[in-house]
């Protein structure tokens, strides 16, 4: 049978043919058939098409996304009647750009390739000594014949005057924990049989495991996110054995001497001006064995919030590991929010989950992550390529302004301007256009592009806050990255064994990752919170990651 010749039909093309059926001399039962025929070619159409968008949901749940959005929106040619960015925003990139070193705009040879030793990225190439804070010091001393003073033994006229050391960098390696064996020297008397044995040194200390050793065993486990399984594995190679056990019950001893930081970090997040909070799946064996005996009905969902506190200059970075969600323990934080402390901005995206309980009693401006709807047109452009193409060219814009207010730095009310002057205009065609496609019946509200739309426009104030509050964030990025860090530790340890080994992993994540924004040396950190519990459980306020130095030389 010859293959036959392909149809392609627009929606327009297929209604009007349907019109010129009905209006034919057909009879009325060809009429019904050849109209069904035309209803089952668009349907057949809309269900291959979702079929493909799933295929590619999957494969990018497997093997991730092929390229972002953004990249995504760089690679397409403009349409002629989508938004850009104003002239006055692109003269301003264009501005930022050629007053900032770019390395793209190295010298380049005959095929396109940079030349060696052209322009570096910033945090590129070697080391300097400033790099190294961490670094034991070691004075070295020149011979008595030349010191400061003298008279110079090479040309025996002038007199020598200091300047400043030079330095120079030698790196070594260790295990995670290092042995020191103490050979103590013992006596006895032949008459009286006393023993007598050599006192230990006083660096030794009085516990086998010193507080350094247990900082090193909890960011090996909370921050690295190594199993403890496999840090016994590494020390059996380097000759110094710990088993799993012993290393859970000296980072549970760290996570007793941080507990009182972590509340007061709790405290301190809920008085902040900016909250951003999501979640990510966990496993607890415990309650897997719950939900396999549980009633019907039963809660069954284990989740790990992370929340991001924004308090002046500082951020705070919390997890919380359990059966309640993003919204529940977000709502306990705020919970704890002083009535003075003023409005609160909350970013999320808008999952039900994530909608603050119980409600706050302060006053709550929420503000829901427009990059997620970026995403999902990204997601479903190659099935809707024009009016994709349109919304991520709009919003490429809108974030291309947000790029600029901060590499100008901004302060929040000029950002607020900024972006009212520039992208308002922007999205307010946009939402025009939302609006014009379902109610000129543009788009089938069921497809995909359809609940795409859909989400903008159901939860456009809340997307769109920026325009109106100063301060209010575009997305909601900040949390996602922090929630990589418990990622990170679920693929590499696959589970919890209850929820109290869980609730250890949240207090050391969060406050191993609120010292690391703070820019401290976070192994020193935990040294000084078990060297100085006593203190740390009385006053948690003033051993905080960017306050604790000023208490550690008085104490």
């Amino acid at each position: 049978m010859k293959e036959p010749e392909k149809v392609k039909l627009t929606q327009a093309e297929g209604e009007a043919l349907i019109r010129r059926i009905h209006a034919s001399d057909l009879v009325e039962e060809d009429r019904r058939v050849l109209e069904r025929l035309m209803q089952m070619y668009f349907w057949l159409l809309f269900a291959v098409q979702e079929a493909k968008l799933s295929m590619k949901r999957l494969r990018g749940l497997l093997f991730g996304r092929a390229a972002p959005a953004s990249a995504e929106v760089a690679a397409t040619e403009p349409l002629g009647n989508a938004p850009q960015a104003s002239e006055a925003a692109v003269a301003e990139a264009d501005k930022l750009a050629a007053d900032e070193p770019a390395p793209e705009a190295a010298e380049r040879d005959a095929a396109g390739r940079r030349k060696r030793g052209g322009g570096k990225r910033p945090g590129q190439g070697r080391q300097g000594a400033d790099a190294y804070p961490g670094a034991e010091r070691v004075r070295c001393q020149l011979e008595e014949t030349w010191q400061v003073g003298q008279r110079c033994p090479a040309c025996g006229r002038g007199t020598l005057y200091r300047l400043p050391p030079g330095v120079e960098i030698r790196l070594d390696g260790n295990g995670f924990l290092t042995a020191l064996r103490y050979e103590l020297e013992k006596v006895r008397c032949s008459a009286c049989g006393q023993v007598r044995t050599a006192a230990l040194p006083a660096a030794a200390g009085d516990e086998k495991y010193s507080a350094r050793a247990r900082a090193v065993l909890a960011l090996g486990r909370y921050s690295l996110g190594l199993p403890f399984y496999r840090l016994e594995g590494y020390q059996q190679l380097v000759g110094v054995p710990v088993a799993d056990a012993s290393q859970w019950d000296q980072v549970e001893r760290v996570a007793g001497c941080a507990w009182p930081v972590f509340n007061e970090l709790v405290y301190q997040a809920a008085q902040a001006e900016r909250l951003h909070e999501d979640d990510t799946a966990v496993r607890v064996l415990s309650l897997i064995q719950e939900n396999a005996t549980a009633e019907p009905g039963a809660r069954r969902g284990m989740y790990t919030t992370g929340v991001v506190a924004t308090v002046g200059e500082q951020e705070i970075w919390l997890y919380f590991s359990g059966r309640a969600n993003a919204g529940e323990n977000a709502g306990a934080v705020v919970q704890l929010r002083e009535p003075d402390a003023g409005q609160l901005m909350v970013m999320s995206d808008a999952l039900s989950a994530n909608h603050l309980e119980p409600a706050p009693r302060a006053e709550v401006i929420v503000c829901f992550c427009l990059a997620h709807g970026l995403r999902q047109f990204s997601d479903i452009a190659e099935a809707f390529p024009e009016p994709c193409r349109y919304v991520l060219e709009t919003l490429a814009a809108v974030f291309e302004h947000e790029r600029i207010t901060r590499a100008r730095r901004l302060s929040a009310e000029e950002r607020l301007r900024y972006h009212q002057q520039h992208s308002a205009p922007l999205l307010q065609a946009l939402h025009t256009w939302l609006e014009q496609q379902f109610t000129d019946r543009e788009v089938e509200p069921n497809s995909s592009l359809g609940k795409a739309l859909h989400y903008l426009r159901a939860h456009w104030p809340e997307l769109t806050q920026f325009l109106r509050v100063s301060g209010a964030p575009l997305d909601n990025n900040v949390v996602e990255r922090a929630l990589k860090l418990m990622i990170r530790q679920r693929k590499n340890s696959l589970f919890f064994a209850t929820p109290y080994s869980a609730s250890v992993a949240s207090v050391l994540s969060s406050v191993i990752a609120t010292a690391r924004q703070a820019g401290v040396n976070v192994l020193a950190y935990l040294v000084a919170l078990q060297q100085h519990h006593h203190e740390v459980m009385q006053h948690p306020a003033q051993w905080l990651p960017w306050n604790y130095h000023a208490n550690l030389a008085t104490s």
